[in-house]
């Protein structure tokens, strides 16, 4: 048979190009960095700023720094060079506050193993009943470390704990506490019942309406003069519930946003398997209303833990008020303040980019389950 195209009237297609990557370094760039003339342009302006910006940086910060904790060697490179001796003279001060410094191995070791403890309860794998009993464990070693007065361990006052292990005490307890505590209140703001719903009203326009040095300040000076005479509170336990609350207040707005989304069909097919309220919240609507507002509520996570900041104002010394500490009560080493918050600004930055990452992490198995 004769298929010549001239005498069949076949015309061939022609080959058409390969199809273009979309993944890789180059898809990446591609699409985030020169997809538009608007992203193109910015891009070469962030690179041209760059560019001219990184030689002095690394000049300061690198070629004529100092490294070594030599307060004379600092003074001659003031105005040319970073002076990087003050956090290898002071980071112990810096990281631990006042704790006393031959029992430093103690909160050393307590903040190991709270790390230890959110590392593991991030990890899906371990989403286990034996998690909470865990967390039991954890925090009871924490306070035995840090106040120690058991094991043959000597006491020390909570008001000489700082530094990291209380940004991260505080920020781990406020969080865990807040969380199931802002559930409970949007909840209860969404109830048909007025008494609940205008107490869970009151209570977050109440709490939102003042700054948290406000919440923390009547916690810490206000909250005492209520109690009975002889009775006092320890002022860790009254800062903790302070940022508790504070936290819990937003939260709860946060998920009563969730909730709003939620279609009322879901609420009817509920009804109609007979499953009473708290089921059909445990079962049906929480677990949407969460996952929609994951974003939001890490982004309160992250804002409680650098709002551990604030507790400076009750005389606890965090990890800025415990940097404060070691540069002012120190004439040599005090005009190198900035180096020094550039260090609890990395500090910061890790836990904060951890959080964030493992926000997006968290979304993309959310979404995986709702493509299934």
């Amino acid at each position: 048979m004769n298929t010549h195209p001239s005498h069949t009237g076949f015309t061939p297609i022609a080959p058409r190009p390969s199809p273009v990557r979309t993944t890789g370094l180059v898809a990446w760039t591609r699409h985030n960095l020169f997809s538009s003339i608007g992203n193109i342009l910015t891009t070469l302006f962030v690179l041209a700023l760059g560019i001219y910006a990184l030689p002095g940086i690394l000049q300061w910060g690198v070629v004529q720094a100092v490294f070594a904790p030599d307060a004379s060697a600092c003074q001659a490179a003031r105005g040319t060079g970073a002076c990087w001796g003050v956090v290898a003279e002071k980071y112990r001060l810096i990281l631990l506050g006042r704790y006393p410094f031959e029992e430093h191995w103690r909160p050393v070791l307590a903040t190991s193993l709270m790390l230890v403890g959110l590392v593991v309860s991030c990890i899906r794998v371990f989403w286990k009943p034996w998690l909470a009993i865990m967390w039991v464990g954890i925090m009871a070693l924490f306070f035995a470390l840090m106040g120690g007065g058991v094991m043959g361990l000597s006491s020390v006052r909570t008001d000489l704990w700082g530094g990291l292990p209380l940004t991260v005490l505080l920020a781990t307890v406020s969080i865990f506490l807040a969380f199931p505590l802002a559930i409970v209140v949007a909840l209860g703001r969404r109830s048909n019942l007025p008494a609940i719903r205008s107490v869970c009203v009151v209570y977050i326009e109440l709490v939102r309406g003042v700054p948290l040095i406000s919440v923390l300040f009547m916690a810490s000076f206000m909250f005492p003069l209520f109690m009975p005479q002889g009775v006092s509170i320890d002022v860790l336990t009254r800062v903790v519930v302070g940022i508790t609350l504070f936290a819990a207040a937003y939260m709860a707005e946060i998920i009563r946003g969730g909730l709003q989304a939620i279609p009322k069909g879901q609420l009817e097919a509920a009804d109609t398997l007979g499953l009473s309220y708290w089921q059909t919240q445990r079962k049906v609507v929480l677990p949407q209303a969460l996952a929609m507002v994951v974003p939001s509520i890490m982004n309160n996570f992250i804002s409680i833990f650098k709002d551990t900041s604030l507790v400076t104002i009750v005389s606890m010394y965090e990890l800025t008020g415990a940097l404060s500490l070691a540069l002012n009560s120190d004439v040599e080493w005090r005009p190198f303040k900035i180096e020094a918050y550039l260090f609890i600004t990395l500090v910061y930055f890790a836990f904060c980019f951890a959080m964030s990452r493992y926000s997006l992490w968290v979304e993309k198995q959310l979404s995986g389950s709702k493509a299934r």
